[in-house]
């Protein structure tokens, strides 16, 4: 295969069109924008939301809620399911990753108290429940905050 035998997949690039240069083109004249109005005109068109003059839905309905950008979302894991992994194991968010028990990171990994612990772990996360912290250290592991 050489330079000049190189072309794109088929169907992948799309032709140049010049809009505007002739009917011989194809889309002269009107250019696609059909026969005068708004639409037509040189920086035409109405903005999103714009209903025609009509009272605008999105300022019949109130404002409602709130949201915390600055708020921090943490990828739980109950003890019971560390109860997977073999005495002695580092457990982390890339090692509960790699075992597809936790998908998605978030902003780190919460650790929380539900069921029991029966398994000598050494546990790494963002932020430990207080139950979880009790149940790991009981069951003879570490809990280290991360």
């Amino acid at each position: 295969m050489k330079l000049h035998e190189l072309s794109p997949a088929p169907g992948s690039a799309k032709d140049a069109w010049r809009k505007g240069r002739g009917t011989g083109s194809g889309n002269g004249k009107t250019a696609g924008k059909g026969h005068k109005g708004q639409n037509a005109r040189s920086g035409g068109g109405v903005r999103p939301g714009f209903e025609g003059g009509q009272f605008p839905i999105y300022r019949t309905h109130p404002k409602r809620g709130f949201k915390n950008y600055f708020a921090k979302h943490y990828a739980t894991v109950n003890v019971e399911t560390l109860n997977k992994f073999v005495d002695d194991t580092v457990v982390d968010l890339d090692v509960l990753l790699a075992a597809r028990i936790v998908r998605k990171p978030l902003d780190g990994l919460k650790v929380l108290g539900k069921g029991e612990l029966s398994k000598k772990l050494t546990v790494k996360a963002v932020a430990f429940s207080a139950s979880a912290k009790e149940k790991i250290e009981a069951a003879g592991g570490k809990v280290e905050e991360v």
